[in-house]
């Protein structure tokens, strides 16, 4: 199921077909490398079903980022949703063939324009590697205000820490 369109991606809602896709993002882990290690081959599936059930739920979560032009899924973008819609983070992982082409900034976008026609969600957030210039650059691009350094325990170290407010 397709829940946005942007010029060149579309957002689909996650399923058991895109298992293989995802080791190009999620279990790569050169691509994973600032984001706690690439996630094992066997655990994709779950993965993929938990985000599926997350947007039967909630109306929102990460999805699956299908380039246009090929048809490919070729990353993720979406939001992780800890305690309701209130304040969600936004993350975003793509194949390495795809960097560097603004995919993950027209994703940003596209999911910011998600958040905005859901009920209930107030503010957005998210943080990146403090040696990921890139990722920093695109929460830039897509509108993020830079809050300051924060402390994430999940990653054990202060990152920069974004928001986007929902008016």
């Amino acid at each position: 199921m397709i829940v946005h369109e942007s010029e060149r991606l579309k957002l689909k809602v996650f399923s058991l077909e895109d298992e293989e896709a995802s080791k190009s993002f999620w279990g790569d882990t050169e691509v994973m490398v600032q984001c706690g290690g690439a996630a094992p081959y066997e655990m994709l599936g779950k993965v993929l079903m938990s985000y599926q059930a997350c947007h039967e739920r909630m109306g929102l979560s990460v999805y699956g980022v299908v380039e246009k032009e090929s048809g490919h899924v070729i990353g993720a973008a979406g939001f992780n949703i800890a305690n309701g819609l209130e304040k969600i983070e936004l993350i975003y992982h793509f194949s390495k063939s795809s960097w560097g082409k603004g995919y993950a900034t027209e994703a940003a976008v596209s999911c910011i324009e998600l958040a905005k026609q859901t009920k209930g969600v107030h503010t957005i957030f998210a943080s990146a590697d403090p040696k990921n210039n890139s990722s920093t650059k695109i929460l830039e691009k897509a509108g993020f205000q830079f809050m300051g350094m924060k402390w994430f325990e999940d990653t054990n170290q202060e990152e920069p820490y974004f928001e986007y407010q929902i008016l």
